[in-house]
């Protein structure tokens, strides 16, 4: 079964935490993450000045920051699929912190 690989190779900051991805076959997203930025790796990119300094990892070709945060490329092209799970996963993380 042939797996189609996704490849991120551009990345920009459109608005507060949210970034344009453009993708190896040229699919482009628009995805807002503040919504599932919470818990231990993805909450401190609610720092605005951390979240700024998203890069494109070379040896695995997604977004990446400076604390070790990152996305998988395919959750990112697929997007409008995997965001409510992902906010509903980071409600969990919050809550998590709460105790």
């Amino acid at each position: 079964m042939n797996h189609p690989v996704y490849r991120v190779v551009n990345v920009e900051i459109t608005a507060p935490y949210t970034l344009h991805v453009i993708f190896n076959d040229g699919t482009e997203q628009v995805i807002n993450l503040r919504p599932v930025l919470e818990g231990p790796l993805y909450g401190p990119l609610q720092d605005e000045a951390l979240f700024n300094q998203v890069e494109i990892d070379p040896e695995v070709h997604t977004v990446v920051w400076p604390n070790g945060a990152d996305f998988d490329p395919e959750t990112l092209y697929h997007w409008p699929r995997y965001k409510e799970k992902m906010a509903q996963m980071a409600k969990q993380w919050a809550a998590l912190k709460l105790r």
